[in-house]
């Protein structure tokens, strides 16, 4: 979907942003333009981002290494 129709900014390069490390909507309209023409796009491009921060940080939780205790184990 596209989210910023001045710059042609879809969902997808928005998740790709976040992906190389953006992390706040100042760094997304500084990189990709998001919100600097009309203003339109602004909460809709908020919302992708909050998405993406969300799913990335709950993709890392769950890529944490499971640590087996043997003696927890048998408790």
């Amino acid at each position: 979907m596209i989210v910023c129709v001045c710059n042609n900014i879809s969902e997808g390069k928005i998740h790709q942003a976040v992906d190389a490390g953006v992390s706040s909507m100042a760094e997304l309209r500084k990189q990709l333009g998001v919100g600097t023409c009309c203003g339109k796009c602004h909460s809709c491009a908020k919302n992708v981002l909050r998405e993406c921060l969300s799913s990335s940080r709950q993709a890392q939780q769950g890529t944490r290494p499971v640590v087996f205790h043997p003696s927890l184990a048998a408790a």
